[in-house]
């Protein structure tokens, strides 16, 4: 593993994101016998059979843990995904671990503001690579005053 993975994994563990990812994947997820968690590489672990309705998404990351509504075999084949995945992980480093959440969900409510959809205008899925995680940029609204 390369050293900079290795930072990552150890600064997501001490700002709590990695430990608050593996508590979601103990308490969140569908397996009989409790989580089955897959390593993906680089220091990230895949979870899958998220259950609950909150986030939407298909995968979300949170620390060093990469939860997934269906099976975690799915996002581990797709390696666009994974990076992208791999790289709101990082995030989570830069932000200080958990501090990263309300950020994102500010930054996810602007570019619902500013163009309907939760990603298009995140500085956060853009720096992953909307590409990489399955979305479509989308343009701005217009302005309700330049509408006529």
């Amino acid at each position: 593993m390369k050293p900079a993975y290795r930072v990552r994994m150890a600064v997501n563990t001490v700002n709590l994101s990695t430990p608050l990812g593996l508590l979601l994947a103990v308490a969140a997820t569908r397996r009989s016998g409790g989580p089955r968690l897959r390593g993906a590489g680089d220091g990230l672990l895949v979870a899958g059979g998220y259950r609950p309705p909150v986030p939407v998404a298909s995968a979300f990351t949170v620390g060093n843990v990469i939860l997934v509504r269906g099976d975690a075999s799915e996002l581990l084949s797709s390696a666009r995904l994974l990076r992208h995945e791999a790289r709101h992980s990082t995030q989570y480093a830069w932000c200080l671990g958990i501090v990263m959440i309300p950020l994102y969900l500010a930054c996810a409510g602007a570019s619902m503001a500013l163009c309907g959809d939760w990603a298009s205008f995140n500085p956060f899925e853009r720096l992953a690579g909307l590409a990489d995680g399955g979305y479509r940029r989308r343009p701005l609204r217009p302005l309700p005053w330049r509408r006529r």
